[in-house]
């Protein structure tokens, strides 16, 4: 299942680069590609019709995470997420025919032994009312998802009950992250800093992508919420979580800021025009705000909608009262550094593409891997890994695959960034023993039965497929990769 991964990084210039990346994406440029007649269906269960309006929507509330982003190019990723989408939908009508149902009492049960909505240890129904608030969502529509995934789960349980796993999986588990492999490997970065960003490619992506180049200036207010003001006692007691929970209703009822400001006599706290790093129009940094307050209010999803932050047994009201954006010139030093990063970065992909299809082609071999060396001035390193954790020069991920190397194979291997690539020979790989009964071993055949469940689960993808029906109008989904 494809998982919803956070941003890079909130700093400017990343927010700049991931924004050029995507950008296909956020705006989704495809026009009149989803319209009319049967060209508009993507997929079929039974005699139900998925158009491409509705997959699209299904797009657009996924985030992807940086290691699809870069792989956008050469990667099935339309494909994986339609599956996705109706193996979610075939999997609801199975549920059904199978008669699995979650009543009110389990309902009850599940919620009230989430620790997300325990104080003092146990389950609060003033923390579950917060986390409803917070998160946009009422009560029986938070409930039916939560029956929903219940029913899933069930249902998954009972494809996998009983497995018993052979020793050859656990050992083969096991020999992928516990080996002694002996490699030699090229450090390609000073082999893709050659191709600088010139400036008139810079301009060109400049004047394509002027609408990400911004700085964004919110105006915000907030108020401290004082248990004395809205509760005539100085502490947090019953009557002021009762008058607070009052307050959180009136909001839900469409109250402003300004109205529950007033009618519990509290005095805001307007901050004008302040962009992310907490500094105004005039790059002057604000004072009188904790930063962590600052982000949970700057982070605010909605415009001119009260909410009540917590935060370190404390309270407040904030909101965020207008949005206003500055456009930042070509020669601002950090669009500059945007623009060769993002340059750099196509380039880099360019590069290890052209490397990649001549490894796949057998265009190199151990003696090109010298020559390629040779040619282009770069230094062949002798290398012994003994574990996964001996990064010092490779991350843990790019140690996994390598680790996944026959002894003799070449592979161009990059960091999840593209920051760093290396090619990387093979010479001599050496498997460390695997005792049955120790904690290794349970950790493994944990590792190794996850792995199996997986593949039945597909298996049962594929049968249930074929139960219902299931068709994709190819045709269509390459117009939908295409508009991209």
């Amino acid at each position: 299942m494809l998982t919803s991964i956070g941003k890079f990084s909130k700093s400017f210039f990343i927010k700049l680069l991931v924004g050029i990346i995507i950008l296909p994406f956020v705006f989704w440029g495809m026009g009149d590609v989803f319209r009319g007649g049967n060209q508009n269906v993507i997929a079929s269960i039974d005699s139900e019709k998925i158009n491409t309006q509705e997959f699209v929507e299904y797009l657009r509330r996924l985030n992807l995470n940086e290691d699809q982003i870069k792989n956008l190019p050469k990667t099935d990723l339309i494909e994986k997420i339609l599956s996705e989408y109706i193996g979610k939908r075939v999997m609801v009508l199975e549920i059904e025919k199978l008669g699995i149902t979650v009543n009110d009492n389990s309902l009850r049960n599940i919620i009230k032994n989430d620790t997300l909505f325990f104080k003092d240890n146990k389950f609060s129904r003033t923390e579950y009312e917060k986390f409803l608030i917070k998160s946009g969502v009422t009560a029986p529509l938070f409930e039916e998802n939560i029956a929903e995934q219940e029913k899933k789960r069930q249902f998954l349980s009972s494809l996998s009950g009983g497995i018993v796993v052979p020793e050859l999986l656990v050992k083969k588990e096991y020999r992928k992250d516990n080996q002694t492999k002996t490699i030699k490997y090229i450090d390609l970065e000073k082999y893709h800093s050659k191709n600088k960003p010139t400036e008139e490619n810079k301009k060109e992506l400049y004047e394509k992508n002027k609408n990400v180049f911004f700085t964004e200036f919110k105006s915000i207010r907030y108020v401290e919420i004082d248990p004395l003001k809205i509760s005539g006692s100085k502490e947090y007691n019953e009557a002021f979580f009762k008058q607070l929970d009052a307050i959180e209703n009136n909001i839900l009822d469409g109250q402003s800021f300004d109205e529950t400001i007033k009618t519990n006599n509290l005095k805001p706290i307007l901050l004008k025009k302040v962009n992310a790093n907490k500094e105004n129009e005039n790059q002057k940094k604000i004072d009188n705000l904790s930063d962590n307050l600052f982000k949970k209010i700057y982070n605010l999803k909605s415009i001119q909608v009260p909410e009540i932050i917590n935060l370190e047994n404390k309270y407040y009201l904030a909101e965020i009262n207008k949005i206003e954006k500055k456009d930042r010139p070509f020669t601002d030093p950090e669009v500059q550094e945007a623009l060769n990063a993002q340059l750099s970065f196509k380039n880099k992909i360019e590069s290890n593409t052209s490397i990649i299809k001549d490894i796949s082609m057998g265009a190199i071999d151990s003696d090109k891997f010298k020559k390629f060396a040779s040619d282009n001035q770069l230094e062949i390193k002798d290398y012994k890994i003994n574990d996964l954790k001996q990064n010092e020069i490779f991350s843990e991920n790019v140690l996994k695959r390598i680790f996944q190397q026959k002894d003799g194979e070449i592979n161009l291997i990059t960091n999840s960034t593209l920051s760093k690539s290396f090619l990387v020979m093979s010479i001599k790989t050496k498997y460390r023993d695997l005792k049955r009964g120790s904690n290794e071993y349970e950790k493994y055949e944990a590792k190794a039965r996850l792995n199996l469940v997986n593949k039945i689960y597909q298996s049962h993808d594929n049968n249930l497929n074929q139960k219902y029906k299931v068709e994709f109008n190819q045709r269509t989904i390459e117009r939908v990769k295409n508009s991209f």
